[in-house]
């Protein structure tokens, strides 16, 4: 069974890494991922809720909406 363990480091040259802390639940070969951990500025998504009630009110009637729908579920036939 694998067992995967993460901890943080830093690169110290092109072909060391230098962990913060010791592991000594493995031995042998290895395979690492490399992540840089630079703070980069992103932005969180805009909440969905507040996208949908920014935007303007639209133009159709409720008597439009319930037509199309009923249209749609016509052409349905059987099924």
């Amino acid at each position: 069974m694998e067992r995967a363990i993460v901890v943080r480091g830093e690169l110290a040259d092109a072909r060391h890494i230098e962990l913060e802390v010791p592991i000594t639940e493995i031995r042998g070969k290895v395979e690492v991922i490399v992540r840089s951990l630079h703070e980069e500025h992103v932005e969180a998504p805009e909440d969905i809720f507040d996208f949908i009630a920014s935007l303007p009110p639209g133009t159709r009637s409720k008597e439009d909406i319930d037509r199309q729908i009923r249209e749609e579920r016509e052409s349905w036939g059987d099924r």
